[in-house]
């Protein structure tokens, strides 16, 4: 019901004055923020499922809201949206000044230093949102993540087709990789400092006697590396930016040890 009543008004916003479509509308939103429905999932095949109409309801629950001022201690803001609240009973621990606006999920366990989360992101149980990391509208972080200093996963909103940034369990991230534009990061996959990667970037597995080369995805377990290619364009041969998958962690090291020893391994910096 709530489906048809939002796109609906996707459709023909003179229905955002109608009270089962704005009661609609709020109520996905609380389901984001409760965690019990979410904007996109991986399945078990590699793709994505996103709901688009989720989408649609977060987009126009922004003009439902009133500017109003939030005042927290000596800190003022003047926002649309209320930030989250809590925290110790939700079970995450979050630490001055991470914030998180409402109608994202932070599940129990997770840990956000201070940071930025927004509407519509999900971030699993066991994850730390570290220093100065934002995890933008409607990205998906899955358990046991680690999103290090300064990483940027940018967020999506419209259009409304197009797929957030997911990052799946167990993946190690490092500082001030920036990930855009529904990128898509296997299963404990690690990510050195500073790996760039957007839907159109080139992600190159040098590995074998060939070069295979991905788009907007990182297999599960790839050990991953800022690197460049040669381009040609009219003024010449430049070198353009690219991801390198050099290497899989190891099923012999334990997880909390292979996400730094990985890159280690490969002679890279975390």
């Amino acid at each position: 019901m709530n489906q048809q009543l939002i796109e609906a008004a996707w459709d023909d916003r003179s229905l955002l004055s109608d009270e089962a479509t704005i009661a609609a509308i709020n109520e996905t939103v609380d389901q984001l923020d409760k965690g019990t429905l979410r904007v996109a999932e991986p399945l078990e095949d590699g793709t994505v499922q996103v709901n688009q109409w989720v989408k649609k309801a977060v987009i126009l629950f922004f003009p439902l809201q009133k500017m109003e001022t939030i005042e927290v201690g000596p800190f003022e803001f003047h926002d649309k949206i209320a930030l989250k609240k809590d925290y110790a009973e939700k079970g995450v621990r979050v630490v001055p000044h991470a914030v998180a606006r409402y109608g994202s999920f932070i599940e129990k366990g997770a840990i956000l230093m201070p940071s930025y989360v927004n509407i519509g992101a999900y971030v699993g149980s066991g994850t730390m949102v570290d220093t100065w990391a934002t995890v933008g509208s409607c990205a998906q972080i899955g358990k046991d993540v680690h999103l290090s200093g300064g990483v940027g996963v940018g967020g999506v909103l419209e259009p409304v087709q197009a797929a957030p940034v997911v990052i799946e369990d167990g993946a190690f991230i490092g500082s001030r990789c920036i990930l855009v534009e529904g990128v898509h990061v296997g299963k404990e996959a690690v990510l050195g400092a500073n790996v760039t990667i957007t839907g159109s970037s080139k992600i190159i597995d040098v590995t074998g006697d060939e070069p295979v080369i991905y788009k907007g995805y990182v297999p599960p377990r790839s050990v991953v590396i800022p690197g460049s290619y040669t381009k040609k364009f009219p003024a010449g041969d430049y070198n353009v930016p690219c991801a390198l998958i050099i290497g899989q962690r190891k099923e012999s090291t334990d997880k909390k040890t292979s996400l730094n020893d990985a890159l280690r391994d490969n002679d890279v910096a975390v």
